[in-house]
């Protein structure tokens, strides 16, 4: 595990690296500069190649940084993240359970607003409605600890707004058009790219805290997921946002995601929730479609009409408005 807080050799030893990358650092250099022995840094520079950065190394002349990585480490999220508090405190794991999980153990622990729990790989990932949410490496998994202002009444838009940061942020930074599926989906050409969780914790009808969680298939084996996937329910395709656009780091689309979500966040907090609704109804491929709904009680057929204040969906059974605020919906051609 790395975290925000890192102020090991290692990190010591990255960051000179980076501030001299024009030059090359012996071994000797290092050491005397930041005052650990020349096997520990050795050591380090072993280490950093192993997390991704390429160096080069010459007899006489020493190491210079030649590239970084697009690992999601936490000091590679933080440099240029242009947010106030989210991601400002960032836990990174090689493997782990399952980032909400542990996001859960950690709020419970008082961890900051804005904390963030990332894996490059997730051995029983958690999805909707006590899925499984297929995490393998190439992915981006994430967990966000909030501890919201906004009244209990918005908790169901949360997610809505959360799908709405995440498809904006991949339209900026990849320059793919997403659209979003009530209630949390992002899909592309109607097969799923990313998915949205939301875990609350709630006391005498108080917030106290939210854990968003966020599954990205960023560079993932498309056919290998479809396999594991075919047979659960709701099931509609898997997409991989490297099948669009392969040049993208995934740095660059978790500091856009950020940023898009804590602009929203704000929204909400200060009840500006018209605007997330106008913005996430554009980007939709749920509105106006024929849909069947399935939720805990029954079945609904009708027309998806609108999204209410509070993130309901709203459609039309029968010349009768009826208001879902749970459920997985399929589209269909014919009421």
């Amino acid at each position: 595990m790395y975290n925000s807080y890192e102020n090991s050799s290692l990190v010591k030893v990255l960051s000179f690296l980076k501030s001299h990358n024009t030059e090359y650092l012996s071994g000797q250099d290092l050491s005397d500069v930041l005052k650990i022995s020349r096997v520990a840094v050795w050591k380090d520079i072993k280490k950093i190649r192993q997390l991704g950065y390429k160096i080069e190394s010459k007899q006489k002349l020493g190491y210079r940084l030649e590239s970084n990585t697009d690992r999601l480490l936490p000091w590679e999220i933080s440099t240029g993240l242009k947010t106030k508090i989210f991601g400002k405190q960032t836990y990174f794991f090689d493997s782990i359970d399952s980032t909400q999980t542990q996001a859960m153990k950690m709020a419970s622990e008082n961890a900051d607003s804005g904390t963030i729990i990332i894996a490059e790989r997730q051995t029983d990932g958690k999805g909707r409605l006590n899925r499984k949410w297929i995490s393998p490496k190439g992915g981006i998994w994430f967990s966000v600890i909030l501890r919201p202002k906004f009244d209990i009444s918005v908790i169901t838009l949360f997610p809505i707004a959360s799908a709405l940061a995440l498809s904006n942020a991949i339209e900026e930074t990849l320059g793919i058009k997403s659209e979003l599926k009530w209630p949390n989906d992002i899909t592309i050409k109607n097969k799923k790219v990313a998915g949205i969780l939301v875990d609350a914790s709630i006391e005498s009808n108080k917030i106290e805290n939210i854990i968003l969680g966020v599954g990205i298939n960023f560079d993932v084996d498309v056919k290998q997921i479809e396999k594991i996937l075919k047979d659960t329910p709701n099931f509609y395709g898997v997409a991989s946002l490297s099948e669009q656009n392969k040049t993208v780091n995934p740095i660059l689309l978790v500091q856009s995601f950020l940023r898009e979500l804590e602009e929203i966040y704000d929204l909400l907090n200060t009840g500006n929730t018209k605007k997330i609704i106008k913005e996430w109804t554009k980007k939709s491929s749920t509105i106006n479609q024929n849909i069947e709904v399935n939720t805990e009680n029954r079945k609904i057929k009708g027309k998806a009409i609108k999204l209410d204040d509070d993130g309901a969906l709203i459609i039309l059974e029968k010349k009768k408005n009826i208001r879902i605020t749970s459920g997985d919906i399929t589209y269909i051609s014919k009421l």
